[in-house]
């Protein structure tokens, strides 16, 4: 939004007491209105509605690597299941605010800011791979859950890495600020392990920490494992193994203390889940080809994922 331009107007002195007052509380509300754009705006206070009423756009937080969640193309365009899901749930807060255009925003977050973006007003929804814990959730409000994943290990065809049980003294690739990351430190304190925990800043780059030499393992979701696999050179080198540490509920992010946006969001993905439309999203991103390789994960949808499509619920189990 373009700053409001200083209009000539005589001295606030020289104006009856009454028109004085008028216009300053006149230019508070016009003050309020233009930092509605603005993170400050959104921090202090929770009405993301009418901020997007008064400002005609959303702001969307994104992955750029979360494949086949949440990821940009070449052109850097965000694609995916859980982006896909995200603009149902746009349309549905146009329809809400009977809105006939809606600007998006797109803003690329990562694992590590992706939390203080939301909390500081920079991103109004997030959906990607952010997994609901109750501990995040006394930083941020989250959504009734979109995905249901395993936490496990990527590692070559040929290690000798069959499980966790396999890892201690071993080099095991992170992603910086994921649940994986901190489950994987507490595992190993619990089980007296040595290990030599490395981060990366984005799944591709724990990645190539794997493909390099650099880890013997990469730990994450089994869902954004196959995801990198997809993504690599030559996926048939690579595996997915280990019995599942933790269950990761998937959920959109907003501020919290926002009750009226917070029910908007549940009602759109709610309807997509139990109409059909999200198993349909789903087939497309997990059953069939998808860019930048065209190749197919191939992974059937998981019963506990079909269950809560049937029955949409924001509740998760204790964490570790």
């Amino acid at each position: 939004m373009r700053p409001a331009r200083p209009t000539d107007r005589p001295p606030a002195q020289a104006l009856p007491a009454r028109r004085r007052a008028a216009a300053v509380l006149a230019g508070a509300l016009a003050g309020v209105l233009l930092a509605g754009a603005g993170p400050a705006a959104a921090q202090g206070q929770r009405d993301t509605l009418g901020l997007i009423a008064a400002t005609g756009t959303i702001r969307l937080g994104h992955r750029e690597s979360s494949v086949p969640f949440s990821y940009v193309d070449a052109k850097r365009q965000p694609m995916g299941y859980s982006h896909e899901l995200m603009l149902r749930v746009v349309e549905a807060v146009r329809s809400e605010l009977k809105l006939p255009a809606l600007t998006l925003k797109l803003v690329p977050v990562t694992s590590q800011n992706r939390i203080a973006l939301v909390q500081n007003g920079t991103v109004d929804l997030e959906c990607g791979s952010t997994s609901h814990t109750r501990e995040r959730a006394r930083e941020v409000a989250f959504s009734v859950s979109i995905f249901v994943a395993q936490t496990r290990l990527l590692v070559a065809q040929d290690s000798r890495i069959q499980d966790f049980t396999d890892l201690p003294g071993k080099r095991v690739a992170v992603t910086a600020g994921t649940t994986s990351d901190r489950l994987l430190r507490l595992h190993a304190q619990r089980q007296g392990w040595s290990l030599d925990v490395r981060q990366a800043r984005e799944h591709s780059e724990a990645f190539q920490m794997l493909a390099s030499g650099q880890a013997d393992a990469f730990m994450l979701d089994d869902a954004l494992l196959l995801g990198e696999r997809a993504k690599a050179a030559q996926p048939e080198r690579w595996a997915v193994r280990g019995t599942p540490l933790s269950t990761e509920f998937y959920a959109c992010m907003m501020r919290r203390d926002d009750p009226a946006f917070r029910a908007v969001v549940n009602r759109a993905l709610s309807r997509v889940m139990q109409s059909g439309e999200a198993l349909r999203l789903y087939q497309r991103w997990f059953q069939r080809p998808i860019p930048p390789s065209n190749l197919n994960l191939a992974w059937p949808p998981p019963p506990a994922l079909l269950a809560l499509y049937r029955q949409p619920s924001d509740q998760v189990p204790d964490g570790p």
